[in-house]
């Protein structure tokens, strides 16, 4: 048996087998339509190399890159080649090797973060989800609000920003453990902060400031089946509602009509807007807390939409009081253990229904019945945002009118999986 540590398998870089060009065509009798992709390697130590390994250390993996072709199937268009993001990350500091985790992570962040770009905005991706989005007066601004958004789950993340990270975004982040950090550029000094931190890949990737001509975009998707076979799409691409384009709620139900008894205000419209670009770089089922441009607790990945949301909900607890410790005290909030402190906090985050007071809910898919959306509004939440079309939609109306609070429906359904 092996005496070496089992935490040496995550430092290792396996070889792999995969070829250094690919081709993928699809045809018929007439037509014939091929994408090349060329594999990416690294220069690091003087050592040429490809992903250190897939999702766990036992698997061989490969990134590739578009270098040529076109596709095009009905009225959709594949994205053309050479406009490289994440298949084109600039390492300029290494860490630990890149693995695939850390491309399509860093990729998850773009997804989000491409929607956002008259705004500084900072997006932290962990395990394919965000914890934290947020909009900001500065990049700092908008890092820090991210990050204290569920601060928890950002250990070990990635962030990702929008703007040229500066030396005190950098201090923020170098405070805290995350795997990879991504920008489109970095000022002097920065990558000197991060060097602090040996296993942080810095990567830098200059078309983030092209990231708005990237909406609406679409490329092929493609999932492996046990026995081999593939499961393709296209990409999603939620539609970029106006605050004008936003559904009213309302319903016909066995000859009665069902309105919403209040249209948002401006605020409300805008976290509608923010949380539901948000919502497509989560996975479904999922259901959303946000508020004033900021996420306070995102549920993803769950069976049941009353169950996530109240996952959601319990998170927004538990990020409050995070915050809390976290700004007054410096410390976690189970540091606080035992301590008046900490019955303080937790009085403070029960009054405040863990911030969820005057917050929006969005809903990656129609709420089949009042309980799930009555999660939030017991909570203060005062809006909701869902595709609709549920044969119950009059119920989910009635239960916002109970409530005071407002509802919009988007006509479209946002699920990721």
């Amino acid at each position: 048996m092996s005496t070496k540590p089992l935490s040496g398998m995550y430092r290792e870089h396996r070889t792999d087998a995969f070829p250094k060009n690919m081709e993928i065509s699809f045809y018929d009798e007439e037509h014939r339509q091929t994408l090349v992709y060329e594999k990416v390697e690294w220069v690091v130590d003087d050592e040429r190399r490809g992903l250190r390994y897939g999702e766990n250390p036992d698997q061989e993996a490969a990134l590739y890159r578009l270098v040529n072709g076109n596709l095009q199937l009905g009225e959709v268009e594949c994205v053309k080649p050479g406009r490289y993001l994440a298949s084109d990350m600039e390492l300029l500091q290494s860490g630990k090797h890149p693995g695939k985790i850390n491309v399509t992570d860093t990729d998850s962040a773009l997804n989000i973060l491409r929607y956002f770009q008259d705004s500084p905005a900072a997006v932290i991706i962990k395990h394919n989800n965000p914890c934290g989005v947020a909009l900001g007066e500065s990049i700092y601004d908008a890092y820090l609000r991210a990050f204290l958004a569920d601060r928890v789950a950002a250990f070990g993340g990635v962030v990702a920003l929008n703007r040229e990270c500066d030396v005190e975004t950098a201090e923020q982040i170098a405070a805290s453990y995350c795997e990879v950090v991504v920008a489109p550029e970095y000022a002097p000094g920065v990558v000197d902060v991060f060097a602090r931190r040996k296993s942080l890949r810095v990567v830098r990737i200059g078309n983030i400031s092209r990231l708005h001509e990237f909406v609406g975009q679409r490329v092929v998707e493609a999932r492996s089946l046990i026995d081999g076979g593939l499961a393709v799409q296209w990409s999603y691409a939620p539609r970029q509602l106006k605050p004008e384009e936003l559904q009213s709620a309302e319903a016909l139900y066995k000859g009665t009509e069902y309105r919403i008894g209040r249209e948002p205000t401006l605020q409300e419209r805008d976290d509608m807007i923010f949380g539901w670009l948000v919502e497509s770089g989560v996975t479904s089922n999922s259901v959303l807390y946000v508020k004033n441009g900021a996420t306070l607790a995102i549920g993803a990945g769950e069976q049941d939409r009353v169950g996530v949301a109240r996952i959601a909900r319990d998170k927004a607890y538990r990020n409050m009081r995070e915050r809390a410790a976290h700004e007054r005290y410096g410390c976690a909030y189970d540091a606080l253990d035992g301590d008046e402190r900490a019955a303080w906090i937790a009085s403070e985050v029960e009054h405040a229904r863990g911030d969820l007071y005057g917050s929006t809910m969005v809903s990656d898919a129609f709420f089949p019945f009042r309980d799930g959306v009555e999660v939030g509004l017991h909570e203060g939440v005062t809006a909701v945002l869902q595709p609709g079309g549920s044969v119950r939609d009059f119920e989910v109306i009635e239960a916002c009118n109970e409530y005071g609070a407002t509802m919009c429906f988007t006509g479209q359904r946002s699920f990721r999986h």
